[in-house]
């Protein structure tokens, strides 16, 4: 089926619906968010707090782009969220002739890859100035069934949209309930352990070493390895070497040497969110920021598995949220962390529960994996559904 096209131009026109910009009197200011994500109320200015004369308000169903990141998908019809907003002059807004074109088509129009391509190739500028001119935005076609028929795919559209959200819904539920139970089980077998356990101090059982003491940052080395802080460990555990800053190989080296950072030894955080402190176990070479510890279980005591599970405990973790909420930088410093209480079962008896909570968090780990592989799936229909009802095919 061959799909009708017209130009934007034909079917919106440049709105300004500008206002001065007073000292003392409050704006309502919008963003528009990448990839087709919509338009959003940014904040509450005083008319003090911008160097612009004028403002131009915004009324829902607008079409309004950002000129410099509209080849990232920054284009959006405007929701009843935003209506009344003040945009500068760098978010052009259009009215649609509503006569022609249903809002919500257009909508849905932004939030596809074919479009972002096409405003790409408008853009103009150095690179990360690309921005687009309004007359030229006007140019782009775009598929333009007739009205009744837009609403028919626009109304399909929406019932697979909401179908596809209902589904990552029920997984993320799936996740959850699964922790759950996961939580009180372990708490089970904790609870259990603890009537064999006794209670030492974390730094009777382990060293635990401030790898910065002068907490000084070394300089960034771009080919480097990474210099991990709180900041670049998830909330599931791993070390997010991405956004990790990257330093010179020397400096693991002086680390290594002074405190011989190995394999199996374990990292949290000591500054950070209130009762997060993250402990992660060192499975390959990066050097540790100023704000997180080192600990090194005496493997004559406690394996150091076992410590990664003690130190993730609900038990623990309430003893950080107790000691950070203490102190206005959020910080644990290194002294408060080796008075930390940590219940240590008999060395016969560890393998046992270490053996059950490795079970456990394997489950969780594995409906984790599967409910990722699922996301990743749900996230690809729609972008589908999309391109086939702007072809004429859905």
């Amino acid at each position: 089926m061959t799909v009708p096209t017209a130009r934007l131009s034909e079917i919106a026109c440049p709105v300004d619906r500008s206002v001065p910009v007073v000292s003392g009197q409050a704006y309502r200011t919008m963003g528009v968010k990448w990839w087709g994500e919509g338009a959003y109320e940014r904040q509450t200015i005083d008319g003090s707090q911008t160097a612009a004369k004028t403002l131009s308000l915004v009324r829902e169903g607008d079409l309004i782009i950002n000129k410099i990141w509209v080849r990232h998908g920054s284009t959006a019809i405007a929701s009843r969220a935003v209506d009344g907003c003040a945009a500068s002059g760098e978010f052009p807004t259009f009215e649609l002739d509503r006569s022609r074109v249903e809002p919500r088509w257009l909508h849905w129009l932004t939030k596809t890859r074919g479009f972002w391509q096409k405003c790409d190739a408008l853009s103009q500028g150095t690179s990360g100035k690309n921005r687009i001119k309004p007359t030229l935005f006007l140019t782009i076609e775009v598929p333009l069934p007739p009205l009744q028929e837009q609403r028919r795919i626009v109304a399909r559209i929406e019932e697979l949209a909401g179908k596809v959200e209902e589904a990552r819904g029920l997984r993320r539920q799936a996740v959850e309930e699964a922790e759950v139970i996961s939580s009180f089980v372990a708490k089970e077998a904790w609870d259990k352990s603890l009537q064999s356990a006794s209670i030492y101090r974390l730094g009777q059982v382990a060293a635990v070493i401030d790898p910065q003491p002068d907490h000084r940052t070394p300089p960034e080395f771009p080919d480097g390895l990474p210099y991990v802080s709180i900041a670049n460990i998830t909330k599931d555990g791993q070390v997010d070497t991405f956004t990790a800053r990257k330093v010179s190989p020397d400096v693991i080296t002086q680390q290594e040497q002074a405190f011989k950072l190995a394999t199996g030894d374990i990292v949290l955080g000591k500054i950070g969110t209130i009762g997060d402190a993250r402990p992660i176990i060192v499975t390959s070479r990066f050097a540790l920021s100023a704000n997180v510890v080192l600990v090194k279980p005496y493997r004559n005591t406690i394996s150091e598995k076992l410590m990664l599970h003690i130190l993730r405990s609900p038990q623990v973790a309430e003893q950080f949220a107790e000691g950070t909420r203490k102190t206005a930088q959020q910080a644990f410093g290194i002294k408060k962390m080796r008075e930390i209480r940590v219940p240590i079962t008999p060395l016969d008896k560890q393998t046992r529960l270490l053996h059950h909570l490795d079970e456990l968090q394997d489950k969780v780990d594995a409906l984790k994996r599967l409910q990722a592989e699922t996301a990743r799936e749900l996230n690809a229909l729609l972008p589908s559904v999309l391109d086939k009802a702007f072809r004429g095919e859905l």
